[in-house]
């Protein structure tokens, strides 16, 4: 469940980029000594798994599943998936519309009771691409207050946060990231089948496929090999804020390991659960790459189909290599965790392209008064702003609900987060005035204008 990019990640830059070709052995021995770099600088902790062709290169856990009790990570490890969730939501979706319970281009109001009527033209695929224009529920300001709510929040609830919330932008015409719509399917997926989200998925997908330590995740169960969620606070690692589980639902309540994800993947090459026809509609982009519950890309010159997540305490991503049968999953059970940079650099061992080892980033000192051009507002996307203020001496970036991260000055106009693996550049035009920055994370450049 993606709330922001920005959420907290450890302070490394990349260099030394050292093409590798070889066997399974020489890859292996690489993306241990990739991973070991990360957990000296970063601070790794969690588990991934590489495979190609059928057969699993390595499969392993770093740091602690539980920091307190010093219990590591192991394969075994369950972690919080996130929004890897969503591409279990969409084949649930499929699995329904294959049995005639509904059709993914139905009006969603035909399943929501006193519809809103400016939902009368969002239909099931508009959710499932992020393309019905409903405003997500987790940029609204009052979020991180709403976490720990005293009661659980079923997807009825949580769907009252926004359904009288105008839309972004109407149905179809562009992609904008919706946790709320994947609220909406699961809220759908019930009422059609019958039964919960975690029965349904339980008994279709997970039971069939023999994935055994793959579930929803709930607060009060006692779940054996589970990790415990972190985060920093400076250079503390302390407890992850807690999110009722509930909340988060179709939208991202699940967890898995990276074995039980590996059964996932070679499942997907075949027609064990839904068609080929079906397949083909789950990993078909509509717009801006995203298919259902997948970001369909290129990488490396390949063809890469994959999705991250992040909830709090955990980070995680997954990226399939269809055309070379390689699979790459990292789950970290620390929410700074750069799993997609982290994915990405594994899948360029296993291809023998160039990638780059972790190194510290070094702030330098600045004169504050500097920091005064900078303050202000900055619109990364409808209803999500950047705001930058000044804090004393320091330059401090607030995103929504989220406590402030200070900004750490590279040069006069480029800084680094200390514990999120994202950095800023404000860009000024020819008088000198600052007119938008650039966030840079994961391996991609967002603009965000100035708006005051």
């Amino acid at each position: 469940m993606r709330r922001f990019g920005i959420g907290a990640s450890a302070l490394i830059a990349f260099i030394v980029f050292v093409p590798v070709r070889g066997g399974a052995q020489d890859i292996a021995s690489k993306i241990d000594e990739y991973m070991n770099a990360h957990v000296r600088v970063n601070r790794f902790s969690g588990a991934i798994l590489v495979a190609r062709e059928g057969k699993v290169l390595l499969s392993k856990g770093y740091g602690w599943a539980n920091a307190e009790h010093e219990v590591p990570n192991t394969p075994q490890t369950k972690f919080r998936l996130g929004s890897i969730t969503k591409q279990f939501t969409a084949m649930a979706i499929l699995l329904l519309e294959e049995r005639g319970r509904l059709k993914v281009h139905d009006p969603i109001c035909t399943y929501v009771p006193n519809c809103p009527e400016a939902w009368r033209e969002i239909t099931i695929h508009h959710l499932l691409t992020h393309t019905s224009g409903i405003p997500n529920f987790t940029n609204f300001p009052d979020y991180a207050k709403t976490q720990c709510l005293p009661e659980p929040s079923p997807p009825a609830s949580t769907l009252e946060r926004f359904r009288d919330k105008p839309l972004d932008f109407p149905p179809g015409e562009r992609m904008s990231y919706s946790n709320s719509g994947y609220i909406v399917l699961g809220y759908i997926l019930e009422k059609v089948a019958g039964e919960s989200y975690e029965a349904f998925l339980r008994k279709n997908i997970f039971e069939p496929l023999k994935m055994v330590n793959t579930g929803y995740d709930t607060n009060r169960q006692i779940l054996k090999h589970r990790a415990s969620g972190y985060t920093w606070q400076g250079d503390a690692l302390i407890n992850a804020a807690y999110i009722d589980m509930t909340i988060p639902h179709a939208a991202g309540a699940l967890y898995s390991t990276v074995e039980d994800l590996y059964l996932w993947d070679q499942a997907l090459y075949t027609e064990r659960l839904v068609s080929k026809t079906s397949l083909e509609k789950m990993f078909t982009p509509f717009k801006d790459d995203y298919a259902y519950g997948w970001i369909v890309t290129t990488h490396l010159g390949r063809k890469v189909i994959g999705h991250g997540g992040r909830i709090n305490g955990f980070s995680t991503f997954l990226a399939r290599y269809p055309d070379d049968k390689v699979l790459v999953v990292v789950l970290s059970n620390l929410e700074s965790a750069p799993s997609g940079r982290i994915a990405r650099d594994l899948a360029a061992i296993v291809f023998g392209e160039p990638y780059g080892l972790p190194r510290e980033r070094v702030a330098i000192t600045l004169d504050p008064k500097i920091y005064d051009a900078y303050v202000g507002q900055y619109e990364l996307a409808p209803n999500l702003l950047l705001t930058i203020t000044k804090a004393g001496d320091r330059l401090m970036l607030h995103v929504g609900g989220q406590p402030p991260i200070e900004l750490l000055p590279e040069s006069e106009t480029k800084f680094f987060l200390r514990i999120v693996d994202a950095q800023i550049t404000f860009v000024k035009n020819e008088r000198g005035e600052v007119t938008h920055l650039l966030l840079h994370q994961d391996g991609r450049t967002q603009p965000a204008k100035r708006i005051r």
